[in-house]
């Protein structure tokens, strides 16, 4: 495979965008925590399931930490494989563009765990409902 400018190109929008949904993502876990938390510590308001929710979001909030992580690695391979192009170091830029490859594989993973995650604490929040939820 031939690999130049162009190829490292087809990242650059990809990453950030990635990048600012897990931010957001992150951002919005963290509301709820603090408002959860406010009512917890100050309003001594201790439902039964809280305990499993705040079990699900410690593991949600370790989970988006390793795909924040591994997004910003990508990133950072991204900008290193354009340095070695710059550079005419063509096989270096290969080993770090496949690294690049690599860590948005796993960032993407690790979403998608989160994303199950989450499904099953919205399921859990909405089993005191009388909703048929299958």
């Amino acid at each position: 495979m031939n690999i130049d400018y162009t190829v490292t190109a087809l990242m650059f929008p990809a990453i950030p965008l990635l990048m600012s949904v897990y931010s957001n993502r992150f951002h919005s876990l963290s509301i709820l925590i603090r408002q959860l938390h406010d009512e917890h510590v100050y309003e001594k308001h201790i439902p039964p399931e809280w305990k499993k929710q705040f079990i699900n979001l410690s593991g949600r909030i370790t989970l988006l930490r390793w795909t924040i992580l591994f997004a910003a690695f990508g990133f950072l391979f991204n900008m290193l494989t354009v340095f070695a192009l710059y550079l005419d170091e063509v096989f270096l830029a290969r080993i770090i563009f496949g690294s690049c490859c690599l860590s948005m594989i796993i960032s993407i993973l690790f979403f998608i765990r989160e994303i199950h995650i989450s499904t099953n604490a919205l399921r859990l929040h909405m089993s005191d409902m009388d909703v048929n939820l299958d």
